[in-house]
């Protein structure tokens, strides 16, 4: 069982770090096994709770994990444009570093995310901030997001083809 708080909080780990790919691709990557045994061939490199970490780095065969953000195929969803027009991991994935175990924050389910659609400016946010997982939106979050929006010029994008391809 992986924890984001212990890796997040506890460490301070990055979320790019693991999700290497997310700033370039739509998807923002499951990390191969060779990034977990980066730290883990030296820190608690003998716990039996990280054997399943080993014998994947030994054998090739990667870790299979549990997708707990899982859009339908119907779906489509580009981690690298959210990342560039502002909008923050927790925004969707909620409070990682807070997670012993990764759950759902967000129904994800179409109607929510519509709404940033169409309101962007509530939850934008600087791209300095994106990746951190500690960020408290400011109190004049719709000014300073209303200012995001036409400087990384974010279109209101609501029509059904933009996520149903």
């Amino acid at each position: 069982q992986f924890s984001h708080e212990r890796h997040v909080a506890g460490n301070g780990i990055d979320c790019r770090y693991c999700h290497t790919s997310v700033e370039d691709s739509s998807f923002a990557g499951i990390p191969p096994t060779r990034t977990c045994m980066n730290c883990h061939s030296q820190i608690f490199a003998n716990s039996p709770f990280l054997e399943p970490v080993r014998q994947s780095f030994r054998t090739n065969q990667s870790i299979e994990w549990t997708r707990v953000h899982d859009l339908p195929d119907f779906v489509y969803f580009n981690h690298s444009i959210h990342v560039h027009k502002g909008i923050g991991c927790t925004t969707c994935h909620g409070p990682v570093d807070r997670m012993p175990l990764m759950r759902q924050e967000q129904s994800l389910q179409m109607e929510w995310c519509v709404n940033c659609h169409r309101h962007p400016e509530q939850y934008v946010r600087p791209r300095s901030e994106v990746f951190r997982v500690d960020y408290e939106q400011p109190g004049n979050q719709l000014e300073l997001g209303t200012r995001l929006v036409e400087e990384y010029q974010i279109q209101k994008l609501t029509s059904c083809s933009t996520c149903h391809r």
